[in-house]
């Protein structure tokens, strides 16, 4: 499926073969669950040593790693928030993730760059809420910016898939 620069896949990130994966880390950077422990698994524990030089990440902010043994050649880290309900600048921080993280890949000369659903894991964000989020955020950096750099939003399960298939079509 695609929308100009907009890709839709049903993958296992630390396999997408791009130039920048997004990692929904924490604060700290230093590994966690889900996609976050997958990729410093998949990247090697020099992935590790270099997050510990990072000094961590705020919220709805990015940093950025060399991918070492994963596909991509870059890792980029966001800290998505935590759901509390929507009232607590949930939508702002979450769009925040993907803008950040779009400035990164487009100042490090990436052509494309692969998504998981940010905060839709353990931070409970609501996946469809989620979606429209991530979905508008990148639609908007598309607006401002000049960058043909390809999107890829990828889903590791069938629920997201289907909710970004129909909000994006």
């Amino acid at each position: 499926m695609e929308l100009s620069n907009i890709h839709l896949v049903k993958a296992d990130i630390t396999r997408m073969e791009v130039d920048a994966i997004v990692n929904a880390a924490n604060r700290i950077l230093l590994g966690g669950g889900g996609v976050d422990g997958a990729i410093h698994r998949a990247a090697g524990k020099e992935l590790l040593e270099e997050c510990k030089t990072l000094e961590g990440c705020e919220t709805g902010l990015a940093k950025i790693t060399k991918g070492y043994k994963l596909p991509a050649s870059y890792v980029i880290h966001t800290v998505g928030p935590v759901w509390r309900g929507g009232n607590n600048n949930e939508d702002e921080l979450l769009k925040g993730c993907y803008t950040t993280s779009l400035q990164l890949a487009v100042e490090h000369g990436c052509q494309s760059i692969a998504f998981p659903n940010i905060s839709t894991g353990v931070y409970r964000f609501p996946k469809r809420r989620a979606a429209y989020q991530a979905i508008e955020a990148v639609m908007q950096f598309f607006n401002n910016s000049k960058s043909p750099i390809e999107v890829y939003f990828v889903c590791f399960d069938e629920e997201n898939y289907r909710i970004y298939h129909e909000l994006l079509n």
